[in-house]
C-alpha cells in the first residue's frame, strides 16, 4: 500500500514538474512574440526592455501585448499610459 502511493506521489510530482515546465516554455514564447512585436513597432530596443521581458511573469506580458496595439511609445507601454 506504501508503495502503491510512492508511486503515485511520484507520478504527480512529475506531471505537475512537466506542467511547470511547459507554463515557462510558453511564457518564454510569449515574451519573444512581444519582443518581436514591440520591435516592429519601436524599432531596436533598448537593454532595459529585455530585461523586463525576461523577467516578467505571464499576466504583465498580456497587459503589454494588449498595449502595444494602443500606446505611442516603448514607455507607455511598459508604464501603464495608455
Amino acid at each position: 500500500m506504501l508503495a502503491e502511493r510512492v508511486k503515485t506521489w511520484t507520478q504527480e510530482w512529475k506531471e505537475q514538474g512537466l506542467q511547470k515546465a511547459l507554463q515557462q516554455e510558453l511564457q518564454k514564447g510569449e515574451a519573444k512574440l512581444l519582443h518581436r512585436q514591440l520591435t516592429r513597432r519601436f524599432g531596436p530596443l533598448p537593454s532595459w526592455t529585455e530585461q523586463r521581458l525576461e523577467q516578467t511573469g505571464e499576466a504583465e506580458l498580456k497587459t503589454w501585448a494588449d498595449r502595444v496595439l494602443e500606446c505611442r511609445s516603448l514607455e507607455d507601454v511598459f508604464g501603464g499610459a495608455a
